[in-house]
């Protein structure tokens, strides 16, 4: 089994790229949105609690299924100890599967996340999104933490940085596919 980690900012593309990379590869696409939407919708706003139980269950009977693998989107906050050790928790449930491991970070400048931020695939995903200018706002406040990586940071092995500004989400799948051979 292989577990692909696409990491970056908001609105940097990660579910995008996610989409291409399924389609290329077969991998099945679990972005973080897809338990965080539903949560909202019951609870009326976000429960990281119930997020973080839900997306267990899920990595759990994935990690136990015969499937060929999963992509998962991530913001990861690198300034943050409990997201450098959810990304464990994560792989820990998979390791007994004899998972591979890839990690793919997504980096391109606020201005162009601010466009990426409205497109009607990002909201029709995240519902949560709609309101543009709130998003934005939340974008913006992003800077409280550190989302893109320092220069050999990031230890693992098999692990890609694109700077995906000027490349379309199915060039950036591309690339993820040719670099590890998906």
């Amino acid at each position: 089994m292989k577990l692909v980690f696409i990491i970056g900012s908001g609105a940097v593309g990660k579910m995008t790229v996610g989409q291409e990379l399924m389609k290329l590869t077969g991998l099945r696409l679990f972005h973080n949105h897809m338990t965080i939407e539903p949560v909202i919708a019951v609870f009326g706003n976000y429960n990281g609690k119930v997020v973080n139980e839900i997306r267990e269950i899920i990595f759990r009977e994935f990690a136990a299924s015969d499937l060929p693998g999963m992509i998962f989107t991530y913001m990861w906050a690198f300034d943050q100890q409990a997201d450098w050790d959810y990304i464990e928790h994560v792989k820990e449930i998979f390791i007994p599967y004899g998972t591979e491991f890839y990690y793919v970070e997504l980096v391109a400048p606020q201005e162009i996340r601010l466009v990426r931020n409205a497109t009607a695939n990002r909201i029709a995903n995240k519902p949560s999104k709609a309101d543009v200018e709130a998003s934005n706002a939340r974008l913006k406040g992003e800077d409280a933490y550190r989302l893109v990586s320092y220069e050999g940071e990031i230890p693992f092995d098999n692990y890609l940085r694109i700077d995906n500004s000027n490349l379309s989400a199915e060039d950036a799948a591309k690339r993820i596919r040719d670099t590890f051979r998906l």
